[in-house]
């Protein structure tokens, strides 16, 4: 039977596994976000290995208008029966916070975590990234490819002057310290990311839900990652006209009332 064009029937959430992790002991359901479009290579792994991750979970995969195999695999992985997965679909692509807010609006665990589908995130970082949250010290999470201490591949340069820069105009505008506001990863409470009145469409999703978790005056932490990055051969989708859009958002976000 074929399902419905925006949206999959799925299975129950997962279980948490044996183990130790703090989200395992707390028995809290992590939602974990994952925009996709056009990634077919990766994706199927992607959600195998955040599925091996010991807490109880959701995962909430939105493909945003996929043009190659993305809708077809995620289909059969839902017949398949995976524990806790949700497929939601855009009908054309319409950018990665549009499919990221769907996703969040969507949601329903205590704390969601968004997951890149293309694995320049490594899903075995997520209990590190979870853990401020579930110890009660944080709010909001980002993880940081620039503190170091974890497997990192070298950055294009450009990107790692823009961020550089885009992470500086962050903190000198919002009177705070984190050092990589680009980052794809970033956890929250669950009540706190669906509260905020979020509206980008594009890559402006960092620099937007970034200025307005500061204008709440939440506790944020930043915990180290690992980095695979791609190359634009490989499928890098963000350039430097998105540089310029987190600018005026971070601008904008700051001044207006």
């Amino acid at each position: 039977m074929s399902t419905p064009p925006d949206a999959v029937a799925v299975a129950p959430a997962a279980d948490a596994a044996d183990g130790s992790a703090p989200a395992q002991q707390s028995g809290e359901l992590v939602s974990v976000l994952i925009p996709a479009f056009n990634e077919e290579s990766t994706l199927e792994e992607v959600i195998r290995r955040v599925g091996e991750q010991s807490f109880p979970m959701e995962l909430v995969v939105v493909d945003d208008g996929s043009q190659d195999g993305s809708a077809a695999l995620l289909e059969r992985l839902v017949q398949a029966g995976t524990p806790g997965l949700r497929v939601f679909r855009q009908p054309v692509n319409r950018g990665k916070g549009a499919a990221i807010r769907r996703a969040i609006a969507e949601s329903r665990g205590t704390i969601v975590v968004i997951q890149d589908a293309d694995l320049e995130y490594d899903p075995s970082d997520l209990p590190r990234l979870l853990a401020p949250i579930l110890e009660g010290h944080a709010d909001v999470v980002f993880g940081t490819r620039l503190r170091g201490g974890q497997p990192q591949r070298a950055h294009l340069f450009w990107h790692y002057v823009g961020n550089r820069f885009l992470s500086l105009l962050t903190n000198v505008l919002y009177n705070t310290t984190i050092s990589d506001m680009e980052v794809g990863y970033k956890a929250f409470r669950g009540d706190l990311i669906r509260s905020l009145p979020l509206e980008a469409e594009g890559f402006g999703f960092e620099p937007e839900v970034t200025a307005k978790v500061l204008r709440e005056k939440v506790r944020l932490y930043e915990v180290p990652i690992s980095y695979y990055g791609r190359t634009y051969e490989e499928g890098k989708k963000i350039t430097w006209r998105d540089g310029i859009t987190a600018t005026r958002l971070l601008f904008r976000y700051r001044f207006r009332g």
